[in-house]
């Protein structure tokens, strides 16, 4: 059974704020879509009363984390495709992979597979067909 690791998530905004526009667009038309579609993402709507800091969406997530993306000037489109790219992710601070050996001297003749010491009748003719 999939467990979505977002927890909450707060849209903190100011309603009469010009650079919040967006995040209240948000709220009147697909923050109910947003909670139908996550029932198990919980949706505060925090608006502020006067005009105070700058409009935040807050993601916390089951692992503690707790995220903070600005959405001051932003439309109502770039807010619901941040908020699904929150409600997707781990919490987990992103890091990039890398391999786990390395050489200073790699091989020009290619890495061994199975086939590497076997015939070549092997790997140029593929099963054999049976006549009819």
């Amino acid at each position: 059974r999939y467990v979505r690791q977002l927890q909450r998530l707060q849209l903190l905004f100011s309603p009469t704020a010009a650079d919040a526009r967006g995040a209240r667009q948000f709220v009147e038309e697909a923050a109910q879509d947003f909670a139908r579609q996550h029932p198990d993402v919980v949706l505060y709507v925090s608006p502020h009363s006067g005009p105070g800091p700058a409009p935040v969406l807050r993601a916390e997530y089951l692992n503690g984390t707790v995220r903070e993306e600005l959405i001051a000037s932003k439309t109502s489109e770039e807010i619901v495709q941040l908020v699904t790219k929150l409600a997707n992710q781990s919490g987990l601070d992103i890091v990039r992979i890398r391999k786990p050996f390395h050489t200073d001297y790699p091989s020009v003749q290619g890495q061994w597979h199975p086939l590497t010491n076997k015939p070549s009748i092997l790997t140029v003719q593929g099963p054999r067909l049976q006549p009819q």
